[in-house]
């Protein structure tokens, strides 16, 4: 391969995690203000809000098919009742926070960042659902993420852990948590999409000093 060549590689790739970070930025501020949760309607009359839209479908499906895998497991196991509605969530977060583990340990920094950014979303979830455990045991399918009635995960959990009453200072930690994990993902995919150059150059140079 000629350096010609081997900088073209570098510069597409260099591309196309700018490429990747812009469309995670976009969207991080999309969804600030179109929250899947939210009770505001918006009214889709852009490309740009057409694909955030189907995007945040993918994202609210996949989550709700893997959180319902989680219950399901326990539906088919002899699982004591408790852990039976924390399992949905704890595969919720299971199933993200193992695709960045995974990445990471690869050495992939953009997808190992864009799983754990999606693992912030399943946070901001959760935490939303933390926050309505005191409206009763029972979700209607309104609010539910496969669209059908069903028991409320966090009324179970808390009432049997006697912190009911504390459900919105705990959905605010987790809201916390999750933001933070979304500001530290963006961050790190700006050092790999704009710094990996000034990196490489410093490994060149220190490894031709020894």
């Amino acid at each position: 391969m000629t350096n010609t060549n081997y900088h073209q590689k570098n510069t597409i790739s260099k591309n196309v995690k700018i490429t990747i970070w812009i469309i995670m930025s976009l969207f991080f501020l999309f969804y600030q203000e179109y929250k899947p949760y939210s009770s505001q309607i918006h009214m889709i009359n852009s490309l740009g809000m057409y694909i955030f839209a189907l995007y945040q479908f993918i994202i609210n499906q996949t989550l709700g098919i893997v959180h319902e895998g989680g219950h399901g497991i326990c539906y088919i196991l002899p699982c004591p009742k408790f852990f039976t509605a924390l399992n949905g969530t704890l595969f919720q977060w299971l199933f993200p926070l193992g695709i960045s583990i995974y990445y990471k340990k690869k050495g992939n920094i953009m997808a190992y960042t864009f799983a754990l950014f999606i693992f912030a979303i399943s946070l901001d979830y959760t935490a939303w659902y933390m926050s309505t455990a005191h409206q009763g045991a029972f979700v209607p399918a309104s609010k539910s993420f496969l669209g059908v009635d069903g028991y409320h995960d966090f009324y179970m959990i808390f009432t049997t852990l006697h912190i009911l009453e504390y459900d919105g200072i705990i959905s605010a930690i987790t809201k916390f948590f999750s933001v933070i994990i979304m500001f530290f993902s963006l961050f790190r995919m700006f050092l790999e999409a704009f710094g990996s150059d000034s990196k490489k150059k410093l490994d060149t140079h220190f490894n031709s000093s020894k």
